[in-house]
């Protein structure tokens, strides 16, 4: 009884890891959209006559034509405007995949790589002037510390105790009784503590 007991113990501590896992994850995930529904590239041509603002999924915000740019020629005011859009749509992708790799990288996605050798194959520009570009574009994402006192919400507290909270581990009782009546009085026994 005792083996199988202390396998269901494993077994739920096991459980509750993953558990903890996913919610993190699901924390991530939430902070990723909010960070690519905020998420804007600008860019412009040589002379400054045309101005794009892309979004996520390269949804084009603004367009912003100066003077200068309604006194070109028709064929070049389209051509700056198609160049700017595709650099600005670009660049909205380099940051939307930076995103992603920041929030889940763990899980073995490399949507930066991904992108970065996509749009140097198809605008014949190197990948690592693409990279450093990425570079000179991303802020500097802030680490949020993560909370390591326990407090009153018991979600986050293994019934079993934790080893990882620097509590030590209470001796088996000496009762006499059933594993399932130690198994009680110990979890009794850290609500007094």
């Amino acid at each position: 009884m005792s083996a199988e007991f202390d396998r269901l113990v494993a077994e739920f501590e096991k459980f509750q890891s993953k558990m903890k896992h996913v919610d993190q994850q699901m924390a991530g995930v939430q902070d990723m959209q909010s960070e690519l529904a905020e998420l804007e590239a600008t860019a412009s041509n040589a002379d400054r006559s045309v101005t794009v603002v892309a979004g996520p999924g390269g949804a084009i915000k603004d367009l912003q034509l100066t003077d200068k740019a309604m006194n070109q020629p028709p064929q070049a005011l389209a051509a700056a405007i198609k160049s700017t859009l595709s650099e600005a749509v670009a660049e909205a992708a380099r940051k939307q995949a930076g995103i992603v790799d920041n929030h889940m990288g763990d899980m073995g996605i490399n949507a930066t790589d991904q992108v970065i050798e996509t749009q140097a194959e198809a605008f014949g520009i190197p990948a690592e002037e693409l990279r450093q570009r990425m570079a000179d574009e991303q802020p500097v994402r802030k680490e949020v510390p993560v909370e390591e006192e326990y407090h009153e919400d018991y979600s986050r507290q293994s019934v079993f105790g934790d080893e990882d909270d620097g509590r030590p581990t209470p001796p088996p009782a000496q009762s006499g009784g059933s594993a399932g009546d130690d198994f009680l009085k110990n979890l009794f026994d850290e609500d007094d503590r």
